[in-house]
Protein backbone atom coordinates (compact mmCIF):
# COMPACT_ATOMS: atom_id res chain seq x y z
CA UNK A 1 0.00 0.00 0.00
CA UNK A 2 1.41 3.38 -1.06
CA UNK A 3 1.84 6.05 1.63
CA UNK A 4 -0.87 8.71 1.64
CA UNK A 5 0.23 12.04 0.20
CA UNK A 6 -0.17 15.03 2.52
CA UNK A 7 -2.97 17.42 1.63
CA UNK A 8 -2.12 20.64 -0.21
CA UNK A 9 -4.81 22.41 1.80
CA UNK A 10 -3.15 24.22 4.76
CA UNK A 11 -6.46 24.03 6.62
CA UNK A 12 -6.78 20.25 6.24
CA UNK A 13 -6.63 19.33 9.91
CA UNK A 14 -8.84 16.23 9.77
CA UNK A 15 -9.75 14.58 12.09
CA UNK A 16 -8.82 17.25 14.60
CA UNK A 17 -11.15 20.05 13.56
CA UNK A 18 -13.57 19.32 10.75
CA UNK A 19 -16.05 22.03 11.80
CA UNK A 20 -13.34 24.65 12.24
CA UNK A 21 -11.86 23.66 8.90
CA UNK A 22 -15.21 23.99 7.13
CA UNK A 23 -15.97 27.33 8.80
CA UNK A 24 -12.52 28.66 7.93
CA UNK A 25 -12.91 27.67 4.30
CA UNK A 26 -16.37 29.25 4.05
CA UNK A 27 -15.14 32.42 5.77
CA UNK A 28 -12.21 32.73 3.32
CA UNK A 29 -14.48 32.23 0.31
CA UNK A 30 -17.07 34.64 1.70
CA UNK A 31 -14.41 37.32 2.29
CA UNK A 32 -12.95 36.79 -1.19
CA UNK A 33 -16.38 37.15 -2.77
CA UNK A 34 -17.07 40.30 -0.77
CA UNK A 35 -13.67 41.70 -1.76
CA UNK A 36 -14.35 41.06 -5.44
CA UNK A 37 -17.75 42.75 -5.27
CA UNK A 38 -16.48 45.70 -3.21
CA UNK A 39 -13.45 46.39 -5.39
CA UNK A 40 -15.23 49.06 -7.45
CA UNK A 41 -16.14 50.98 -4.27
CA UNK A 42 -12.53 51.29 -3.15
CA UNK A 43 -13.36 49.56 0.14
CA UNK A 44 -11.78 46.42 1.51
CA UNK A 45 -13.74 43.63 3.22
CA UNK A 46 -14.61 44.73 6.73
CA UNK A 47 -14.63 48.43 5.91
CA UNK A 48 -18.11 48.15 4.42
CA UNK A 49 -19.45 46.77 7.71
CA UNK A 50 -18.09 49.80 9.50
CA UNK A 51 -19.56 52.14 6.91
CA UNK A 52 -22.98 50.45 7.05
CA UNK A 53 -22.95 50.88 10.83
CA UNK A 54 -22.00 54.56 10.59
CA UNK A 55 -24.69 55.26 7.97
CA UNK A 56 -27.30 53.88 10.34
CA UNK A 57 -25.93 55.17 13.66
CA UNK A 58 -24.51 58.57 12.78
CA UNK A 59 -21.51 59.81 14.79
CA UNK A 60 -20.11 57.04 17.02
CA UNK A 61 -17.23 56.98 19.47
CA UNK A 62 -14.25 55.03 18.19
CA UNK A 63 -14.23 52.91 21.35
CA UNK A 64 -17.86 51.96 20.71
CA UNK A 65 -17.00 50.93 17.15
CA UNK A 66 -14.27 48.67 18.51
CA UNK A 67 -16.82 47.00 20.80
CA UNK A 68 -19.56 46.79 18.17
CA UNK A 69 -17.40 45.30 15.45
CA UNK A 70 -15.32 43.20 17.84
CA UNK A 71 -11.96 44.24 16.44
CA UNK A 72 -8.63 45.07 18.00
CA UNK A 73 -8.10 48.81 18.69
CA UNK A 74 -5.05 48.93 16.41
CA UNK A 75 -7.05 47.33 13.59
CA UNK A 76 -9.81 49.91 14.03
CA UNK A 77 -7.27 52.75 14.02
CA UNK A 78 -5.74 51.55 10.73
CA UNK A 79 -9.16 51.05 9.19
CA UNK A 80 -10.27 54.54 10.17
CA UNK A 81 -7.02 56.13 8.95
CA UNK A 82 -7.54 54.55 5.52
CA UNK A 83 -11.20 55.54 5.39
CA UNK A 84 -10.34 59.09 6.45
CA UNK A 85 -7.61 59.37 3.78
CA UNK A 86 -10.15 58.35 1.12
CA UNK A 87 -12.70 60.87 2.39
CA UNK A 88 -15.21 58.32 3.70
CA UNK A 89 -15.12 59.24 7.39
CA UNK A 90 -14.25 62.15 9.62
CA UNK A 91 -12.81 61.87 13.10
CA UNK A 92 -13.29 64.65 15.63
CA UNK A 93 -12.85 65.11 19.35
CA UNK A 94 -16.06 64.37 21.25
CA UNK A 95 -17.15 67.69 22.81
CA UNK A 96 -18.71 65.77 25.72
CA UNK A 97 -15.44 63.97 26.49
CA UNK A 98 -12.27 65.49 25.05
CA UNK A 99 -10.47 62.13 25.46
CA UNK A 100 -12.87 60.37 23.06
CA UNK A 101 -12.94 60.44 19.27
CA UNK A 102 -16.17 60.62 17.28
CA UNK A 103 -16.29 58.93 13.88
CA UNK A 104 -18.84 59.90 11.26
CA UNK A 105 -19.56 58.91 7.67
CA UNK A 106 -19.09 61.68 5.13
CA UNK A 107 -21.56 62.70 2.44
CA UNK A 108 -19.06 61.35 -0.09
CA UNK A 109 -19.28 57.89 1.50
CA UNK A 110 -23.08 57.95 1.38
CA UNK A 111 -22.86 57.78 -2.41
CA UNK A 112 -21.32 54.29 -2.01
CA UNK A 113 -24.24 52.96 0.01
CA UNK A 114 -26.38 51.60 -2.86
CA UNK A 115 -23.41 49.78 -4.41
CA UNK A 116 -22.34 48.31 -1.07
CA UNK A 117 -25.86 47.17 -0.25
CA UNK A 118 -26.11 45.56 -3.71
CA UNK A 119 -22.77 43.83 -3.14
CA UNK A 120 -23.97 42.40 0.18
CA UNK A 121 -27.21 41.24 -1.41
CA UNK A 122 -25.17 39.42 -4.05
CA UNK A 123 -22.86 37.90 -1.42
CA UNK A 124 -25.91 36.64 0.48
CA UNK A 125 -27.46 35.19 -2.67
CA UNK A 126 -24.24 33.38 -3.57
CA UNK A 127 -23.81 32.15 -0.01
CA UNK A 128 -27.21 30.47 0.18
CA UNK A 129 -27.63 29.52 -3.49
CA UNK A 130 -29.06 26.03 -3.74
CA UNK A 131 -30.36 25.94 -0.17
CA UNK A 132 -34.06 25.77 0.54
CA UNK A 133 -35.55 27.96 3.33
CA UNK A 134 -35.31 25.15 5.91
CA UNK A 135 -31.63 24.56 5.11
CA UNK A 136 -30.95 28.29 5.32
CA UNK A 137 -32.56 28.43 8.77
CA UNK A 138 -30.62 25.34 9.87
CA UNK A 139 -27.36 26.90 8.67
CA UNK A 140 -28.07 30.24 10.34
CA UNK A 141 -29.18 28.94 13.76
CA UNK A 142 -25.78 27.84 15.11
CA UNK A 143 -24.20 31.10 13.93
CA UNK A 144 -26.03 32.83 16.79
CA UNK A 145 -24.70 30.53 19.49
CA UNK A 146 -22.51 32.35 22.03
CA UNK A 147 -19.86 29.64 21.80
CA UNK A 148 -19.47 30.28 18.08
CA UNK A 149 -19.64 34.06 18.04
CA UNK A 150 -17.81 34.78 21.28
CA UNK A 151 -15.20 37.50 21.13
CA UNK A 152 -11.98 36.25 22.67
CA UNK A 153 -10.28 39.58 22.00
CA UNK A 154 -13.00 41.61 23.68
CA UNK A 155 -11.82 43.02 26.98
CA UNK A 156 -14.55 44.17 29.37
CA UNK A 157 -14.48 47.89 30.01
CA UNK A 158 -14.40 49.22 33.51
CA UNK A 159 -17.39 51.45 34.35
Amino acid sequence: MAPQQPSCDPFDVEPFGPVSRALGRVARLHRATAGELLRSTGLYPGQELLMMHLWEAGAVRQADLIDTLGVDPSTMTKMLQRLQRTGNVTRTTDPADRRAVLVEATETSRALRPEIEAAWKTVEQRTVAGLDPAERAELQAPCHQPSLVGRPNKVPRSP
